[in-house]
């Protein structure tokens, strides 16, 4: 690559996440040079849906990806909230054309390989993008007008330069240790269990097309249909002592099975259908303190994780390129102004995201009179009430920030 003080306009992107690659699409769009280091030897997502919210949906479809999306995205009808040991009905939301209607863009679920997958495709349709994989970075110096990011391979070291590097590395992310943030996530003593399974392969419950959300102590389990309405996506989150970084590691079925075997027999029938989790042990950790430090910024999770208790942890980092694109839009002759304008106008919502998330982390799994109270309270709630409450979240946009 060329030296930073020539001139050289490349933004590096460190992560090919979704939010990497959602800014890989975005600022390769401007017409501007990118370079994508990742430090997998390829990109591939297993075993699990993703919820893309209409704050999320409508910036993936502005940036061209609405074709893609309509054909690998489903639509649930509605959200189903359902007492977990008793199988009873507590509440519903509309969902699909109650949220176009009210947010002007749709809810989908989508397997998170489709997700993938579509975004990989447009970014490689881009001749300014580059992405390179097999590459971690190991150091940052920022320099007058550029940075030089010391890289890891597995060939040897390597040295990428350009005019600002974005840590969308994740929770664990080496952009921020780099930078000087060695700050430790937490084990929240909750893990999340995801399988898929065939539609066929499962109880009728379980076949409509719709969001199943069950709530009980300690636990609650989520569910719905992707990839054409062919397999249901499941996921089950709960109480454990043991953590492990990753989120790949394979659970036993049995236990998962005895787990839950005092819950609703309907739920019981669709767990003992399923062989096959994935188990992702969960950590948290507030926002650092800056996200920003020159022309180095961190988006996503790298700079705010947020518990899978919301389905808003994609939609955040999709959030964040929206405004980072927009400020380095603004002011292009001023990168580290644009950096810090980013951070202070995203910190408040991730904030709020987090603090939302956390508490449903609370709420989902109450127990005795307090999980009583909260199955009156959500009984009472029609569905157009339950949705005004989702209004500062599903409502977003940019210009509103």
């Amino acid at each position: 690559m060329t030296s930073p003080d020539s001139g050289d306009q490349t933004v590096l992107i460190a992560g090919a996440g979704i939010g990497g690659l959602t800014a890989a699409l975005a600022l390769g769009r401007t017409g501007r040079p990118v370079t994508v280091l990742e430090r997998r030897t390829k990109v591939e997502e297993v075993g699990a849906g993703i919820q893309l919210s209409p704050n999320a949906s409508r910036l993936l479809i502005d940036l061209g990806l609405g074709p893609a999306l309509s054909r690998a995205a489903g639509e649930p009808k509605r959200l189903v909230i359902r007492n977990g040991e008793s199988g009873r009905t507590l509440a519903e939301m509309p969902l699909a054309d109650a949220m176009r209607q009210r947010y002007g863009a749709p809810y989908y679920v989508v397997h998170r390989a489709d997700l993938q997958t579509i975004l990989l495709d447009a970014v490689r349709g881009l001749p300014n993008v580059r992405l390179q994989f097999g590459r971690t970075v190991s150091s940052v110096d920022t320099e007058g007008d550029g940075v030089t990011v010391a890289v890891e391979t597995a060939s040897g070291p390597e040295t990428a330069r350009g005019a600002l590097l974005i840590g969308a590395d994740g929770l664990w992310s080496r952009v921020a240790a780099a930078i000087g943030d060695h700050t430790e996530a937490d084990f929240t003593g909750y893990v999340a269990w995801r399988a898929t399974i065939p539609v066929g392969d499962v109880p009728p419950l379980f076949q409509k097309p719709e969001t199943g959300l069950w709530l009980g102590p300690g636990a609650h389990i989520v569910h719905y249909p992707i990839r054409g309405g062919q397999v249901v996506n499941v996921v089950a989150i709960m109480k454990d002592r043991e953590a492990e970084r990753g989120w790949s590691r394979p659970g036993d079925a049995e236990t998962q099975r005895r787990r839950f075997r005092n819950w609703a027999p309907e739920l019981s029938g669709l767990l003992s259908r399923m062989d096959q989790w994935l188990v992702w042990s969960l950590f948290d950790r507030g926002p650092r303190e800056t996200w920003t430090s020159g022309r180095v910024v961190l988006l996503g999770d790298a700079a705010h994780p947020v518990l899978p208790l919301l389905a808003q942890g994609g939609a955040l980092a999709i959030e964040d390129v929206a405004v980072l694109s927009r400020e380095l839009a603004r002011t292009p002759g001023d990168v580290p102004g644009a950096l810090r304008a980013y951070e202070a106008r995203r910190r408040p919502r991730a904030k709020r995201v987090q603090a939302a998330s956390r508490a449903n982390a609370t709420n989902y799994h109450l127990s005795g009179p307090f999980g009583l109270v909260r199955n009156v309270v959500l009984g009472r709630l029609s569905g157009t009430r339950l949705i005004d409450r989702y209004d500062w979240l599903y409502g977003w946009k940019p210009e509103a920030d």
